[in-house]
């Protein structure tokens, strides 16, 4: 009897004693979640389930920037309480994050700030967890660029490639500001339009052209200018510009995977902005859009919780 009692005192005080050890690693696990465009990077502090801090910086992208170029971003743009805080795991999800190489540049860069391990992967991957968590669907980005792909809950199983400002990017709002400046410098957009465009950013065709072949990150310049036309979407020559600009983006993209089958939710600065539009031009191929996100971060702050077994 003395023994049973002895041994139901020990494993109540081993449960015990196991519980708060799980419940401070909880809450003393300290994420760095960071979801870059081209043109924004969001970064955010999570400890436990807890949300800590949340600044913007400038985008960082592999393709147009240096390891040493990245490293002064983070170290200059980021607030000292980034540094001084002991971070335990840091989550990078980035634009040009699709090769080895490239997530390398990164991965290097934030391990030298940082001081821990560093997990690296495309802002895609970011997209598709941050709208669906573990479910399958298609996952669309619309921003300074566009991407989509098909997600089975828990990786990239299909993938349209973009193709870049040059040779894609359907949809995005690089693209559209490239079809916007082509017409106003060929004259063939509406004239108090072009004029305002000029006045509001000082600029003369000349600089469009400057900007656009000698000035580094051309597709920053044109998305900027795509966000200009949203006070204009009741103008019919930029709403029809909008519309093809994202019948494009359906055509060569959404309708490659198997739409009517599988939900269809897009993120990004572009989808949000123009979003009527979107919808509109959703509504042509019989399609609904479940779901429209500035950004994936909050979904992306909600899968690493449920996957790090923190919920």
């Amino acid at each position: 009897m003395v023994f049973l009692l002895i041994w139901v005192n020990l494993k109540a005080h081993y449960k015990y004693n196991h519980y708060i050890c799980a419940h401070k690693t909880t809450l003393f696990i300290m994420k760095l979640i960071a979801e870059s465009s081209s043109t924004r990077t969001e970064w955010v502090l999570v400890e436990g389930n807890q949300l800590i801090q949340r600044v913007y910086t400038e985008g960082l992208n592999p393709f147009f920037q240096t390891r040493k170029e990245i490293s002064r971003c983070i170290r200059l743009e980021l607030p000292p309480s980034f540094f001084t805080k002991k971070i335990d795991q840091v989550f990078f999800y980035g634009a040009g994050c699709s090769s080895y190489e490239k997530k390398n540049i990164i991965g290097a860069s934030l391990t030298a700030q940082f001081k821990v391990s560093v997990q690296v992967e495309s802002d895609l991957l970011a997209a598709a967890r941050g709208l669906f968590l573990d479910e399958s669907g298609i996952a669309c980005i619309l921003s300074t660029g566009s991407n989509s792909c098909f997600y089975d809950g828990q990786i990239v199983i299909k993938n349209v490639k973009p193709g870049g400002y040059i040779l894609g990017d359907e949809g995005s709002a690089a693209a559209l500001g490239k079809m916007f400046l082509s017409d106003v410098l060929k004259g063939i957009s509406p004239h108090d339009i072009s004029s305002e465009l000029f006045d509001k950013f000082r600029i003369t065709t000349n600089d469009v052209m400057d900007s656009i072949y000698n000035r580094p990150f051309p597709s920053r310049f044109l998305a900027t200018i795509s966000y200009f036309l949203v006070n204009y979407l009741e103008n019919e020559y930029i709403h029809d510009l909008t519309i093809r600009n994202f019948r494009d983006f359906f055509n060569r993209s959404v309708l490659q995977y198997d739409y009517k089958n599988y939900p269809l939710r897009f993120m990004g600065t572009m989808a949000e902005s123009f979003s009527t539009v979107l919808h509109e031009t959703a509504s042509e191929y019989g399609v609904t859009i479940e779901r429209i996100e500035d950004t994936p971060m909050d979904g992306l702050i909600a899968y690493h919780e449920k996957v790090d077994g923190l919920v």
